[in-house]
């Protein structure tokens, strides 16, 4: 099944402004998540193996599929997850198949209010981001999670041209 998500990422230096910022405004500290990314050549949209160690749920893996307009404002997402009990194996026959593009190492800190997923992120090589995922259920309108997004970057402070419309994936191998 398709899912849906308004998402909205910003370069964000200060962290733990961000960490004071989401207690401040009643998001809670579900998690804080090691994460390896492995995207692969595909021919629409992403699709990356995402290996996880997260302090509250252990190790586990998931394949992620995702479309999204690389826009430098909020934007609508359509991704497909899949739980992937065994990783190396997906991964060999991923590369094999399919070829590596790039792997993103990060530090993910997860805050959770209402349905929107608060990230900040520590990415290897790149720095420090906070984004924001407004997570849509089935026919709901994504007006709905603009709304939020708008609301969650004036809380935050997020100034417009700390924005970007990029994925880690495509500010690694820009270089």
């Amino acid at each position: 099944m398709t899912r849906r998500n308004v998402e909205l990422k910003s370069r964000y230096p200060d962290l733990q402004a961000g960490h004071d910022t989401a207690l401040r405004i009643g998001a809670i500290d579900t998690d804080s998540l090691q994460q390896v990314d492995t995207y692969f050549h595909a021919a629409d949209g992403r699709l990356k193996l995402r290996e996880i160690d997260s302090r509250a749920d252990g190790v586990s893996a998931e394949l992620i599929w995702y479309a999204r307009p690389d826009q430098v404002a909020a934007r609508t997402s359509q991704f497909h997850v899949v739980p992937v009990p065994r990783p190396a194996a997906i991964l060999d026959t991923l590369d094999a198949g399919l070829g590596v593009q790039v792997v993103v190492r990060k530090v993910r800190r997860l805050f959770l209010l209402d349905n929107v997923r608060i990230h900040l992120d520590e990415v290897d090589g790149l720095g420090n981001f906070l984004e924001f995922e407004a997570v849509l259920a089935p026919g709901q309108d994504e007006a709905d999670g603009y709304a939020q997004l708008e609301t969650l970057q004036s809380d935050f402070g997020v100034a417009t041209e700390a924005i970007i419309g990029a994925s880690y994936s495509d500010l690694l191998t820009a270089g």
